[in-house]
């Protein structure tokens, strides 16, 4: 039998969660090594689909989403404390922050406010010589296997288009700032995956 203490208890821990936001990432936002943002866990965005944009101005792509009826992709969500998005908007520099408005499917009762990011449209070019940091690939590709596996990594190669774009092998001196060191196996997952694609490493 819960005590009133209990139920106040709970009380407090839905009130918080009612106020707390959550974000949620899909790419390096995935890999907990990047960030310390607490109640991080596994959840979908339903009605995105992810891609590797070009923006004019940068040497690299970034990674995004566009809206797509009946997609589905895997991330990671977690609490945003006290509503501050300063910090994660400086980090997401180039991005929109953009209300989820229940596309997030997850397992947090009762459902908190939520948010992710995409590069803004009229900020996209179609041409150039961009590239995708092989650095910033290793760490995304980190995040989704140690939170979904051998069989994540492949739905987040396959559920991201752009493959097209060369990537820059920047692995002997990493230009992406919150790069990871990997293990050998985690190295050759992510150089199978380009492979099969045929993506073009310079």
């Amino acid at each position: 039998m819960l005590r009133v203490q209990d139920v106040d208890i709970i009380a407090q821990r839905r009130q918080n969660t009612r106020m707390t936001p959550y974000f949620f990432g899909y790419g390096s936002l995935v890999n907990r090594n990047t960030h310390a943002y607490p109640d991080a866990r596994p959840a979908q965005l339903r009605g995105w689909h992810r891609l590797w944009v070009r923006i004019e101005g940068a040497a690299h792509v970034f990674l995004s989403v566009l809206p797509e009826e009946g997609t589905v992709i895997d991330g990671l969500i977690a609490a945003v404390p006290g509503a501050d998005w300063v910090a994660l908007d400086t980090r997401e520099t180039n991005y929109d922050r953009i209300g989820s408005n229940g596309a997030v499917v997850h397992d947090i009762i009762p459902a908190p406010d939520m948010a992710h990011y995409s590069v803004p449209t009229d900020t996209h070019v179609t041409s150039g010589d961009h590239t995708i940091l092989l650095s910033y690939l290793d760490v995304v590709v980190q995040g989704f296997l140690r939170e979904y596996g051998i069989d994540g990594v492949q739905r987040f190669f396959d559920t991201t288009r752009g493959w097209d774009t060369p990537i820059l092998n920047d692995r002997a001196a990493p230009k992406y700032p919150r790069a990871q060191e990997l293990t050998a196996q985690e190295t050759a997952l992510v150089d199978q995956h380009l492979t099969r694609l045929s993506a073009q490493v310079q």
